[in-house]
């Protein structure tokens, strides 16, 4: 277990836990998000101290203290993890900058790590189409994936779903995207087929429920009132598709639907519209073709194939 550094605390300034309860408060999050971003700092109050003064970041060794926790607590996860964890943690600390709680920037000395590419992360159109005719599923899971296809949106927006941010009739629905803002999405043929199912004449409460009812206490806004069941977990969520498709993730799906739209000709401007992301540049490796559509290419250009 990697060992805390802690800093002594000051009186009458503004402590780490502090600063982190003004961080989230200020920046309106997904709840999803919120979740992701409070449990980075939640690591970083449990290895400096919660109580510890925010200014004592900007003494001199301070920053080398910061980057040795950084690296114990994270050098054993995947590059991904440490590059988002970062990210999160600049961040916290250009806010804490703008308030003037502190002057420098304790992440400065610490390296964006490399994250390799993957090139086969988006699923070829055989796939799907193999998933979607699958009758050995149950009716959420072949909804909450058709969803998340069809509109290319993040597994927690979908996950976070109630039936009042649906509009059925124009095929969409209301998520609050990963900056905090409230965005439509729009889904095909395929998850609207499904969707009344699922809901089986329900008018309020989450859109995807667990199996069975919670044996602790869960916050009302996740619970439905019909049937007493809780809203959908991402882990559950994630845990499911991975067993049905031998290890396949949700982010797959997304990112799969990106690639496929590419790939028909779809131009940037709609991609960026779909994806919401903020530039061009986070929307590239999405926007590959795959090798499915490469091979395509090449078997059409084959110059034997236009002697036939």
């Amino acid at each position: 277990m990697t060992g805390l550094v802690r800093l002594q605390p000051h009186a009458r300034t503004t402590t780490l836990a502090s600063a982190v309860a003004a961080f989230l408060v200020e920046h309106e999050l997904s709840p999803g998000s919120q979740r992701v971003y409070a449990g980075a700092l939640r690591s970083l109050q449990l290895g400096l101290g919660a109580d510890t003064a925010l200014a004592l970041l900007d003494e001199p060794g301070a920053s080398d203290r910061f980057a040795a926790w950084f690296h114990g607590r994270y050098d054993q996860t995947a590059p991904a993890t440490r590059v988002r964890q970062l990210a999160i943690l600049r961040s916290a600390c250009a806010f804490w900058r703008r308030q003037a709680w502190i002057t420098t920037d304790p992440t400065a000395g610490l390296e964006r790590p490399n994250v390799p590419v993957d090139r086969t992360r988006a699923l070829t159109r055989h796939q799907l189409a193999s998933l979607w005719r699958r009758n050995d599923v149950w009716l959420r899971e072949r909804a909450l994936w058709r969803v998340l296809y069809e509109t290319a949106a993040r597994a927690n927006e979908i996950l976070s779903l109630d039936l009042d941010d649906l509009d059925l009739p124009n095929k969409r629905a209301r998520v609050r995207s990963k900056g905090g803002a409230t965005e439509w999405v729009f889904w095909q043929t395929g998850a609207a087929l499904l969707l009344p199912r699922l809901l089986a004449g329900r008018t309020t409460g989450p859109v995807f429920l667990t199996d069975r009812q919670p044996t602790r206490a869960v916050p009302s806004i996740d619970l439905c009132p019909v049937t007493g069941r809780a809203r959908l977990s991402y882990r559950r969520a994630a845990e499911l598709f991975a067993e049905a498709t031998n290890g396949w993730t949700l982010h797959q799906l997304r990112h799969s639907a990106l690639t496929h739209a590419a790939e028909d000709g779809t131009n940037t401007p709609i991609l960026l519209a779909r994806s919401r992301h903020a530039s061009v540049r986070s929307l590239e490796r999405y926007a590959r073709p795959g090798p499915e559509a490469v091979a395509r290419h090449v078997a059409e250009h084959d110059p034997a194939r236009r002697r036939h």
